[in-house]
């Protein structure tokens, strides 16, 4: 039996909220069927779902009663409306290509009762129609296929936005997300502007190491509690995170702060100085080294906190090197890794990771600390460092605080050119010495080397992974910068065996091209 929702004497602000939560979770495949008379507000609905997909409140939207298909080209997929009032005969719908529109994206319909044998599986049939004769309609949503997951979803989303104070009127409108399980909408509470968190608690994966699975020897959170956590504790030094203004934690579900839209890596593309930016957060880097092992273990024991903050153990190092022979090294070659190369990865990962543990550094490190995850915010007054603003912490561990460092000068996702990384990291360690004396530079330039190597192998890993196992092959565009900074990395004199493994197995034309989808 599918699973349903339904409104009744839903007005038309409901309408539209209904409209702009399903256009949170609309995938290319699905299929939107709007069943009712005429006058039963499916023009709403259509309206307020195309304007939300295509992120524009104003956008005009015509009817495509006459033309039967009207398409639109929104940030996410294309969306197909299509009107089947005019058709007398199921087969004329089949010259409109609606299967290969839903293929291609996403359709609409209104009137499908008259194609029936056309709507796809992955489909929410909304069903409206007129309550007492007045303004108000009565809703019935049927979910079937993949939407039963994402239609529960939806009705957790909505019991939630109202039960902290999230009116009707107010739009919500979907943010892009990067790689993670994580989504985002953006809305509005009185006067604030709010980011809403949408984080399912995530099934364990299977089990690759000592009975325990990926995340749990990556020491990944699994949850909002752990974004609260951190976030204040980030916040008790003086650095800019989202104010938690509602959490319910066991459904996965916040409402955060709005820091705006200064992400560092859109700012660059629309013309802001990448140095002064990177700048900014260096310099709020070398603030989070207040955050010292010590304080983040008595942060951990204050009140008994539910999401303590981990270290960055041996463990955590070893399985995210990992992914490069059990992920990237089949994307390239086509077959898995053989057996004593990867051993001789392994032995030759082995000193490096012990000199790394060795190290007494040990401060927060938040671990995805790069441009998708920073907004600037030059229009804060106070201390430099508070002009970055965080929004992605969670994962944070107890580690050396030159990982957050190289996340930083070594940006996957853009280019930061070998002379800007040098003088931000002199920017860096100059400041860091006029605060502790006995600062070791040396050291801390080989945990810089050997932490960007260690960094870098893992995302070669991962956006194999993203590629063949969650479907998303942008990522693989990245692998030929990702390899520039390897080499930069792998040329610190001390990391030369290291470089030799690389340098046996990848060639440079290898290193130089992203593999094929």
């Amino acid at each position: 039996m599918p699973n349903t929702w339904t409104l009744p004497e839903a007005d038309e602000p409901a309408v539209r909220r209904l409209a702009q939560l399903v256009a949170l979770k609309i995938r290319a495949g699905d299929t939107l069927a709007l069943h009712g008379d005429l006058g039963a507000g499916k023009t709403t609905f259509a309206r307020a779902l195309i304007r939300a997909m295509l992120g524009d409140d104003e956008a005009e939207v015509p009817s495509p009663t006459f033309a039967l298909v009207q398409t639109y080209e929104t940030p996410r997929l294309r969306l197909a409306h299509i009107d089947l009032y005019r058709l007398s005969d199921e087969n004329e719908a089949l010259e409109l290509g609606i299967a290969d529109l839903a293929e291609n994206g996403a359709v609409l319909i209104e009137w499908p009762e008259r194609a029936p044998s056309l709507l796809g599986g992955d489909r929410l049939d909304i069903t409206l129609t007129e309550s007492g004769g007045g303004d108000l309609r009565d809703v019935a949503v049927e979910a079937r296929g993949t939407w039963e997951a994402r239609l529960a979803r939806l009705r957790d989303i909505s019991e939630f936005l109202s039960a902290h104070g999230v009116p009707e009127t107010a739009t919500v409108s979907y943010l892009q997300g990067d790689a993670s399980p994580r989504a985002y909408a953006r809305t509005v509470r009185g006067a604030q502007s709010l980011i809403l968190m949408d984080w399912p608690p995530q099934p364990d994966g299977p089990p690759i190491k000592g009975g325990l699975p990926y995340s749990r020897i990556a020491h990944l959170a699994e949850g909002t509690a752990a974004f609260e956590s951190v976030g204040l504790l980030l916040a008790s030094a003086g650095l800019v995170t989202p104010a938690i203004h509602a959490a319910d934690h066991a459904r996965g579900l916040m409402l955060i702060g709005d820091l705006g839209d200064r992400v560092f890596g859109v700012e660059v593309g629309k013309g802001t100085d990448l140095e002064t930016m990177w700048a900014a957060a260096t310099d709020t880097l070398v603030a989070t080294r207040a955050l010292d092992a010590k304080r983040i273990r008595d942060w951990n024991a204050a009140e008994g906190r539910a999401s303590p903050v981990q270290t960055y153990d041996r463990g955590a190092y070893e399985i995210e090197t990992t992914l490069l022979p059990d992920w990237y090294w089949p994307l390239v070659f086509g077959a898995p890794i053989a057996d004593d190369v990867r051993r001789a990865f392994d032995a030759a990962w082995a000193p490096v990771l012990d000199r790394l543990m060795a190290d007494p550094n040990r401060t927060i490190v938040l671990r995805d600390y790069h441009s998708p995850n920073l907004l600037y915010m030059p229009e804060r007054d106070g201390a430099a460092h508070n002009t970055v603003g965080i929004i992605d912490f969670q994962d944070a561990l107890i580690g050396h605080p030159a990982f957050d460092l190289v996340s930083l000068l070594q940006d996957a996702r853009l280019e930061v050119a070998p002379d800007i990384e040098g003088r931000l990291y002199d920017r860096y360690v100059t400041a860091v010495q006029a605060r502790h004396a006995n600062f070791d530079e040396a050291a801390f330039r080989y945990a810089y080397a050997a932490l960007g190597a260690q960094r870098n192998t893992k995302i070669l890993g991962i956006f194999a992974r993203l590629w063949k196992r969650d479907g998303k092959p942008h990522y693989l565009r990245h692998i030929p910068r990702i390899w520039r900074y390897l080499e930069r990395d792998l040329a610190h004199p001390d990391l030369a065996d290291l470089a030799r493994w690389y340098d046996r197995h990848f060639s440079g034309e290898i290193r130089a091209k992203a593999p094929l989808p």
